[in-house]
This record gives C-alpha cells, sequence and structure tokens, in this order.
C-alpha cells in the first residue's frame, strides 16, 4: 500500500464546484457541514496533498468517478494542508485517505493509493 504521512496543516474558507473544470469538488473545512453532512447524495472525499505522489496517481481517478457519477454522488477533494481541521476530525493520519459518507454519516473508508474498480463498488453499495 502506498501512502504519505501527514505533518503540517492549515485552513482554507471555500468549497468550490469545478475544480480543473471538471464536476469534482474541493471540499474545504468551512464548507464540510453544508457540501458533505447535509448532501442528499453519497459524497466520496479523497483526503490528498500536492506534495503526495500516490495522491497525485488517485487524481485521474478521481476525475473520471465525478464524471461517471455526476447527478448521482459528489465526488471530490480536500486539500489536508489548506483543511487540517476536517482531516484531524477523522483522524486522517495518512493520505490518500477515502472517506464515503451518505446522510451525514461515515460509512465507508480506504486508506492508501486504490483503484478505480475499488471506488466504484464503495460508491454503487451507497447510490
Amino acid at each position: 500500500m502506498r501512502l504519505c504521512i501527514l505533518w503540517a496543516r492549515s485552513e482554507s474558507k471555500y468549497c468550490k464546484r469545478g475544480l480543473n473544470g471538471r464536476n469534482e469538488y474541493n471540499f474545504t473545512d468551512a464548507g464540510w457541514d453544508t457540501e458533505v453532512l447535509k448532501s442528499e447524495q453519497p459524497v466520496l472525499v479523497d483526503f490528498w496533498a500536492t506534495w503526495c505522489g500516490p495522491c497525485r496517481q488517485m487524481t485521474p481517478i478521481i476525475d473520471q468517478l465525478a464524471e461517471e457519477y455526476n447527478g448521482k454522488a459528489r465526488i471530490g477533494k480536500l486539500n489536508v494542508d489548506e483543511n487540517g481541521q476536517t482531516a484531524m476530525r477523522y483522524q486522517v493520519r495518512g493520505i490518500p485517505t477515502i472517506l464515503l459518507f451518505k446522510g451525514g454519516q461515515l460509512v465507508a473508508s480506504k486508506v492508501g493509493a486504490t483503484g478505480k474498480s475499488d471506488l466504484q463498488k464503495l460508491i454503487d453499495a451507497h447510490v
């Protein structure tokens, strides 16, 4: 399993849809409750950082899932260096970490780089 260990964290203020011009979300500490916990759709969140190699490997998979599940689930990322409160809240100690929320509750998680088919199974069980 490949993952990066977290060392430093700070805060951000916004949640933006369309990270990189696509359908995935860019979740933040400030928008977490509204965008994730109060979402009517399941939400898959990739906890990542720019300096993490395995996280960068996950980017195309997250992009593809965001396109494929558009309208059925929210798929996005949370940069742990910019949003440390949420990472600490869910005890994210290694990245990439994938958390899936439904109805405001954490329903599934994966730590380390994960294949697309594994993430599809995770999401399909909750859409």
